[in-house]
């Protein structure tokens, strides 16, 4: 329906050129602008109605109580079930890192949840088939276990940005005397606080991927991947990383790289770096994360999805 209702204003209403690079980096970035913006209100609205009926300290308790990763596999699972891009689930983050759970476990559910979602699964069992969608789903689930581990472990709570994560209205949120409307209340107040504070951000990561998306076309991609040679995992990576897409156009473009002679993992870690990495992703967890929080972040990432692009190469042969 909102896909529908921007090519009806652009293309129809005002007669752009559907053709034009430039119009479909406008489309691109006028539809993402509202889906990106309306998820995180709603997502961080709704979030915060169910954190009025769960005491968050008991939370905390229970997780801390898990044993070592244990909390990670669970958060990794969860974000795997979570049908949004990596933009779309900063909301989710932030209210995880907001009830107090671990800066760890929060991190395995935000780097899952973009890497390994239904949309993407469908996608790739209709174009590389059923092994090579098995492993990938295992291997994204593996990395958001292992990143958010080591992040967590490195204590960097001291690298958030205060005024995004500090819990909203304490005195009111899980009260059970609260009533409907109060929780209500609580959630969208919650939303419109944050939506306020990011939304600037929002548009310039998105309006940076539509440029780069639009602009970037796939041969040139696969011939600079090529040209590679051992190092053609850390350079789709690198290349991945700027680019900003949605399972629909990811997908396709790993496969093009496949088909043109790219190996498997090559073509797979391109597509885990726009999926789990966006550049776009960085400029708005800017507004919640320091700088150096954000860097180790990605180093981490990137040095996971590196790794399992060289494990994917080395068995290729058994999966394809």
């Amino acid at each position: 329906m909102l896909k529908t209702s921007v090519d009806w204003l652009l293309y129809g209403l005002f007669g752009l050129d559907a053709q034009s690079h430039l119009v479909q980096s406008l489309n691109f970035f006028v539809y993402d602008s509202i889906k990106i913006i309306l998820l995180l209100f709603f997502m961080i609205a709704a979030i915060g109605v169910i954190r009025t009926y769960i005491p968050e300290n008991k939370i905390k308790k229970w997780i801390l109580r898990q044993q070592v990763g244990v909390a990670n596999i669970m958060a990794s699972l969860f974000g795997a079930l979570t049908p949004f891009c990596s933009c779309s689930s900063i909301p989710i983050f932030l209210s995880f890192v907001r009830a107090g759970i671990p800066l760890g476990t929060t991190f395995s559910f935000l780097i899952t949840s973009p890497l390994v979602n239904e949309y993407l699964v469908v996608l790739m069992l209709g174009f590389f088939g059923w092994k090579i969608t098995l492993a990938y789903v295992i291997s994204g689930i593996i990395i958001g276990v292992i990143s958010g581990f080591l992040l967590g472990r490195l204590k960097l709570e001291k690298y958030l940005v205060k005024d995004m994560i500090k819990p909203q209205c304490c005195c009111c949120a899980n009260q059970k005397d609260m009533s409907f409307n109060q929780r209500i209340g609580f959630g969208l107040k919650e939303g419109t606080d944050v939506v306020k504070k990011i939304w600037l951000w929002v548009l310039v990561g998105i309006a940076i991927g539509a440029l780069i998306h639009n602009y970037v076309p796939d041969e040139v991609i696969a011939g600079i991947v090529k040209s590679g040679g051992a190092l053609t995992v850390p350079l789709a990576v690198l290349i991945g990383v700027p680019i900003y897409g949605s399972c629909a156009a990811i997908v396709p473009i790993a496969l093009v790289l496949f088909n043109k002679g790219v190996p498997l993992g090559t073509a797979l870690a391109f597509m885990m770096a726009i999926s789990a990495l966006s550049l776009p992703e960085a400029v708005i967890l800017k507004r919640a994360m320091k700088m150096k929080l954000i860097v180790i972040f990605f180093v981490i990432v990137t040095i996971s999805i590196i790794f399992t692009g060289y494990l994917f190469n080395i068995l290729q042969p058994l999966i394809t």
